[in-house]
């Protein structure tokens, strides 16, 4: 029994490492370094809002905090509520694609963490409420931003993210 309980969680390990192949373990992503403790001279909190055909995706907790590193990406999550920290020890300008890439997923114009656009569809994004037509990944992340993209219909105008915390 102990053999088998072993194997289940070895195999399960070794998927989830699959899954996550592309995510950063501590070396610099577009130039951010991953510091022993988290900057104090920028300090901004942006929303992101993921929807794949009317369905959430989750922003996942501990994105750019690798165990592996133990290390804080001056972007990251601390929970799964889709707030971003940005939390640079210099002042710099990020944009939602460096956000990505710190994440190790894909924000293209029929790709978004891997919800995938299906054939005629598009992505839309919100920014602030408003509709946005640039490249996604120029979007400049300024304190309480709040971004929301949907990958294929509805294409629903968001409600306003409020449930700040604080942040």
């Amino acid at each position: 029994m102990k053999l088998v309980v072993s194997l289940a969680v070895a195999a399960a390990l070794s998927c989830a490492g699959a899954a996550r192949a592309a995510v950063p373990a501590g070396q610099p992503v577009d130039g951010i370094r991953c510091d022993q403790m988290e900057g104090s001279v920028l300090h901004i909190h942006q929303h992101l809002a993921i929807y794949d055909h009317g369905k959430p995706v989750t922003v996942p907790d501990d994105v750019g905090r690798p165990l592996v590193a133990q290390c804080f990406y001056w972007l990251h999550t601390h929970t799964p509520d889709g707030i971003i920290h940005v939390e640079s020890p210099n002042f710099k300008t990020f944009n939602l694609g460096n956000f990505f890439d710190v994440w190790g997923q894909p924000l293209t114009k029929t790709n978004v963490a891997g919800a995938q656009a299906k054939k005629n569809e598009r992505i839309a994004v919100w920014v602030d409420g408003n509709r946005y037509a640039g490249n996604p990944r120029a979007i400049e992340l300024t304190q309480h931003l709040d971004v929301t993209i949907e990958v294929g219909p509805p294409y629903a105008k968001p409600a306003p993210f409020t449930a700040w915390n604080g942040n």
